[in-house]
């Protein structure tokens, strides 16, 4: 296995909850929550839905241990209404 792979396979994994500008939450996977934030809020590589309600502010951020474990987490939170999004992050 290559360096690249064994560091990918030990990097931590993230999923944050934004809200928009608008009162509307955003929720998502990334390895590093500052970066991704500034994202959003800066540049072209900022999800589609947070471009048009900028700015976004960080609400919080659950660690996983792997990118499968984050996507899962993601699906479950979306399915969730917004103060349980809220209380889960909070």
């Amino acid at each position: 296995m290559t360096k690249e792979k064994k560091d990918a396979l030990q990097r931590r994994w993230f999923v944050y909850l934004v809200q928009c500008s608008d009162g509307t939450f955003y929720c998502g996977i990334t390895t590093n929550v500052e970066r991704r934030i500034y994202e959003h809020n800066n540049s072209v590589k900022g999800a589609k839905y947070t471009r048009g309600r900028r700015p976004v502010v960080l609400i919080g951020y659950l660690e996983c241990d792997n990118r499968s474990k984050a996507l899962i987490e993601e699906a479950r939170i979306k399915k969730l209404n917004r103060s349980e999004k809220r209380n889960l992050f909070l």
